[in-house]
């Protein structure tokens, strides 16, 4: 893939309350506002990473909508084709553990904007023009009907151009609420993908592929998904709410490569940092490099995902491979 050509993606934004530090919610007098959203999350990555990010969203038209396109355009994101429809802001809380007390999120998304977008608004052949890459999870598909449509029309689309394609088809249950369930909906979208990032439940709920190992499963989607080229997932062990183990796995096509395990301690906000890892998939894809240094390179961002706040990653490259040679860890740099 050409490097100077863009890098599109396309979801949901939703506006994010929490209450400051890890007070609970009956203690909250005041909430901290930020956005995020699965792709735009990668999106903000890649254009951290110094890709040329563009991302593709509905907003309602009005304050909350033009602050949500501002945080993206704050973070060097495009927004060139963005829609500003009618209807809300879709709405996350989160209450932040700590130690042995969980993290909890609280959803307030339905009949947002962009779960009422129409298809028709998105003319997928003048926004991929410029575009050697499309990204998208299995969020979109599950808000709505026309979401899944606009999504399809979408990677059809990419297909057709020579687009790459990757997908985080991430399976939430709680999310297919009008009236198809994820295995009628997302096989047609992944058939289309090159790139796949899920963990074996997602693979069951979404393409009906049940294995006991991620190996085994990966045999089996690309043998059902011939365009699937590789897949990869993030393996998390929790200790507590602030101490983890993480580490990720990548499937070439011919063997299963393993990255190295962290110890992430002192965590400061998990949210986002699958999304992180996918963006670090990504930016070493279009970079070329080896599959090994890939996996790495993605893990390592998912890591320092975890030391900050909000959704977004805002770390460099550079900061990226300190990491993964275990430079600069730790001290103050000056």
């Amino acid at each position: 893939m050409n490097k100077n050509k863009k890098v599109v993606s396309f979801g949901d934004i939703m506006m994010r309350l929490s209450p400051p530090a890890y007070e609970r919610f009956v203690q909250a007098g005041q909430m901290e506002v930020n956005y995020g959203g699965s792709e735009g999350n990668v999106a903000v990555s890649l254009a951290h990473f110094g890709l040329n990010a563009e991302h593709v969203t509905c907003f309602p038209d009005h304050d909350f909508g033009k602050a949500a396109a501002a945080h993206l355009q704050a973070h060097g994101v495009a927004t060139h084709h963005l829609i500003f429809g009618k209807e809300r802001m879709g709405i996350y809380f989160i209450e932040h553990g700590a130690g042995h007390r969980s993290s909890k999120i609280i959803y307030d998304r339905f009949d947002s904007a962009f779960a009422n977008l129409n298809p028709d608004w998105f003319d997928w052949s003048a926004i991929l023009e410029d575009a050697g890459w499309f990204h998208w999870s299995g969020i979109t598909p599950a808000l709505s009907a026309t979401a899944a449509k606009a999504c399809y029309d979408a990677i059809r689309t990419a297909r057709k151009m020579g687009v790459k394609i990757s997908a985080d088809i991430n399976y939430r249950r709680n999310l297919w609420q009008y009236g198809k369930k994820a295995n009628e909906v997302m096989p047609q979208l992944i058939a289309e993908s090159d790139f796949v990032v899920g963990g074996l439940p997602d693979f069951e709920n979404c393409m009906g592929i049940i294995a006991t190992d991620f190996q085994e499963a990966c045999h089996a989607v690309q043998k059902k998904f011939l365009t699937v080229k590789a897949l990869a997932n993030t393996e998390r062990e929790s200790i507590t709410t602030s101490h983890q183990r993480l580490s990720a796995v990548l499937w070439n096509g011919n063997s299963l490569l393993h990255s190295k395990k962290y110890e992430v301690t002192n965590i400061v906000d998990r949210v986002g940092s699958g999304d992180a890892f996918m963006a670090g998939l990504i930016y070493g894809l279009i970079e070329g490099n080896p599959e090994k240094e890939v996996l790495e390179f993605a893990i390592a961002a998912s890591v320092l995902k975890h030391s900050i706040p909000g959704d977004v990653n805002t770390v460099s490259i550079e900061e990226v491979n300190a990491l993964v040679k275990g430079e600069n860890v730790g001290k103050l740099l000056r």
